[in-house]
Protein backbone atom coordinates (compact mmCIF):
# COMPACT_ATOMS: atom_id res chain seq x y z
CA UNK A 1 0.00 0.00 0.00
CA UNK A 2 2.81 2.43 0.84
CA UNK A 3 4.26 2.18 -2.66
CA UNK A 4 0.84 3.07 -4.06
CA UNK A 5 0.66 6.16 -1.84
CA UNK A 6 4.09 7.25 -3.04
CA UNK A 7 3.05 6.65 -6.66
CA UNK A 8 -0.15 8.66 -6.19
CA UNK A 9 1.70 11.48 -4.46
CA UNK A 10 4.29 11.73 -7.21
CA UNK A 11 1.84 11.48 -10.12
CA UNK A 12 -1.59 12.75 -9.17
CA UNK A 13 -1.72 15.05 -6.18
CA UNK A 14 -2.29 18.66 -7.01
CA UNK A 15 -2.56 20.84 -3.90
CA UNK A 16 -4.74 18.48 -1.90
CA UNK A 17 -5.40 14.82 -1.37
CA UNK A 18 -8.23 15.11 -3.87
CA UNK A 19 -6.68 13.38 -6.85
CA UNK A 20 -6.76 15.35 -10.08
CA UNK A 21 -8.17 12.52 -12.24
CA UNK A 22 -11.20 10.29 -11.91
CA UNK A 23 -10.83 7.31 -9.60
CA UNK A 24 -11.57 4.64 -12.24
CA UNK A 25 -8.79 5.99 -14.47
CA UNK A 26 -6.35 6.03 -11.56
CA UNK A 27 -7.31 2.50 -10.49
CA UNK A 28 -6.82 1.27 -14.06
CA UNK A 29 -3.40 2.88 -14.28
CA UNK A 30 -2.37 1.48 -10.90
CA UNK A 31 -3.44 -2.01 -11.97
CA UNK A 32 -1.47 -1.66 -15.21
CA UNK A 33 1.54 -0.60 -13.11
CA UNK A 34 1.27 -3.93 -11.26
CA UNK A 35 -0.58 -3.01 -8.07
CA UNK A 36 -3.41 -5.27 -6.95
CA UNK A 37 -6.94 -4.00 -6.43
CA UNK A 38 -6.97 -4.80 -2.69
CA UNK A 39 -3.91 -2.66 -2.01
CA UNK A 40 -5.28 0.09 -4.23
CA UNK A 41 -8.48 0.13 -2.18
CA UNK A 42 -6.47 0.30 1.04
CA UNK A 43 -4.49 3.27 -0.32
CA UNK A 44 -7.67 5.16 -1.21
CA UNK A 45 -9.08 4.35 2.25
CA UNK A 46 -5.85 5.71 3.79
CA UNK A 47 -6.23 8.96 1.84
CA UNK A 48 -9.89 9.24 2.90
CA UNK A 49 -8.71 8.72 6.49
CA UNK A 50 -6.23 11.56 6.03
CA UNK A 51 -9.06 13.90 5.10
CA UNK A 52 -11.21 12.71 8.03
CA UNK A 53 -8.49 13.04 10.68
CA UNK A 54 -7.47 16.43 9.35
CA UNK A 55 -11.06 17.70 9.64
CA UNK A 56 -11.37 16.20 13.12
CA UNK A 57 -8.13 17.70 14.42
CA UNK A 58 -8.88 21.10 12.93
CA UNK A 59 -12.34 21.08 14.52
CA UNK A 60 -10.82 21.03 18.02
CA UNK A 61 -7.71 23.28 17.91
CA UNK A 62 -8.12 24.35 21.55
CA UNK A 63 -7.09 20.85 22.63
CA UNK A 64 -3.65 21.24 21.06
CA UNK A 65 -1.51 24.11 22.14
CA UNK A 66 2.16 24.55 21.35
CA UNK A 67 2.91 23.78 25.00
CA UNK A 68 1.10 20.43 25.04
CA UNK A 69 3.27 17.44 25.84
CA UNK A 70 2.77 14.36 23.64
CA UNK A 71 2.89 10.94 25.28
CA UNK A 72 3.22 8.08 22.82
CA UNK A 73 1.28 4.87 23.39
CA UNK A 74 3.22 1.62 23.52
CA UNK A 75 1.86 0.72 20.06
CA UNK A 76 3.07 4.05 18.67
CA UNK A 77 6.48 3.57 20.29
CA UNK A 78 6.88 0.15 18.69
CA UNK A 79 5.67 1.21 15.26
CA UNK A 80 7.54 4.53 15.05
CA UNK A 81 10.64 3.58 17.03
CA UNK A 82 12.89 5.99 18.88
CA UNK A 83 14.34 7.35 15.65
CA UNK A 84 10.88 8.14 14.25
CA UNK A 85 9.63 9.75 17.45
CA UNK A 86 12.84 11.76 17.66
CA UNK A 87 12.42 12.88 14.06
CA UNK A 88 8.86 14.07 14.69
CA UNK A 89 10.07 16.01 17.75
CA UNK A 90 12.88 17.50 15.67
CA UNK A 91 10.37 18.64 13.03
CA UNK A 92 8.29 20.27 15.75
CA UNK A 93 11.32 22.07 17.15
CA UNK A 94 12.04 23.41 13.66
CA UNK A 95 8.38 24.52 13.38
CA UNK A 96 7.88 22.28 10.37
CA UNK A 97 5.20 20.40 12.32
CA UNK A 98 2.79 21.97 14.75
CA UNK A 99 0.88 19.89 17.30
CA UNK A 100 -2.15 19.47 15.01
CA UNK A 101 -0.12 18.34 12.01
CA UNK A 102 1.92 16.03 14.24
CA UNK A 103 -1.29 14.30 15.33
CA UNK A 104 -2.40 13.92 11.72
CA UNK A 105 0.99 12.40 10.83
CA UNK A 106 0.91 9.99 13.79
CA UNK A 107 -2.63 8.88 12.96
CA UNK A 108 -1.72 8.19 9.33
CA UNK A 109 1.51 6.40 10.29
CA UNK A 110 -0.45 4.15 12.62
CA UNK A 111 -2.94 3.45 9.80
CA UNK A 112 -0.20 2.05 7.54
CA UNK A 113 -0.12 -1.71 7.16
CA UNK A 114 3.51 -2.05 8.27
CA UNK A 115 4.46 -3.25 11.74
CA UNK A 116 7.25 -0.70 12.01
CA UNK A 117 7.94 2.31 9.85
CA UNK A 118 11.41 3.44 8.80
CA UNK A 119 12.52 7.05 8.72
CA UNK A 120 12.00 7.29 4.97
CA UNK A 121 8.37 6.22 5.37
CA UNK A 122 7.84 8.79 8.10
CA UNK A 123 9.24 11.51 5.84
CA UNK A 124 6.82 10.52 3.06
CA UNK A 125 3.81 10.64 5.39
CA UNK A 126 4.90 14.05 6.71
CA UNK A 127 5.25 15.30 3.12
CA UNK A 128 1.77 14.05 2.22
CA UNK A 129 0.25 15.57 5.37
CA UNK A 130 1.92 18.95 4.80
CA UNK A 131 1.07 18.92 1.11
CA UNK A 132 -2.60 18.48 2.00
CA UNK A 133 -2.65 21.67 4.09
CA UNK A 134 -2.51 24.90 2.07
CA UNK A 135 -1.37 26.93 5.10
CA UNK A 136 1.68 24.69 5.55
CA UNK A 137 3.42 25.42 2.24
CA UNK A 138 6.44 27.06 3.92
CA UNK A 139 6.83 24.06 6.26
CA UNK A 140 6.54 21.75 3.26
CA UNK A 141 9.26 23.71 1.48
CA UNK A 142 11.56 23.49 4.52
CA UNK A 143 11.07 19.73 4.77
CA UNK A 144 11.69 19.25 1.04
CA UNK A 145 14.88 21.31 1.31
CA UNK A 146 16.01 19.24 4.30
CA UNK A 147 15.37 15.95 2.50
CA UNK A 148 17.11 17.14 -0.65
CA UNK A 149 20.15 18.38 1.26
CA UNK A 150 20.42 15.00 3.01
CA UNK A 151 20.24 13.27 -0.38
CA UNK A 152 23.04 15.43 -1.75
CA UNK A 153 25.17 14.79 1.37
CA UNK A 154 24.91 11.06 0.63
CA UNK A 155 26.03 11.62 -2.96
CA UNK A 156 29.18 13.50 -1.94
Amino acid sequence: MFKILMYLFENYMDGSVALNADQDTIIGELEMAGFNRGEIGMAFDWLDGLNRVQESVQASPALMTQYALRHYTSEEQVKLGLEGIGFLLYLQQLSILDSMTREIVIDRLMALDHRDIDLGGIKWVVLIALFNQPDKKSALSLLQDMILSEAFDVLH
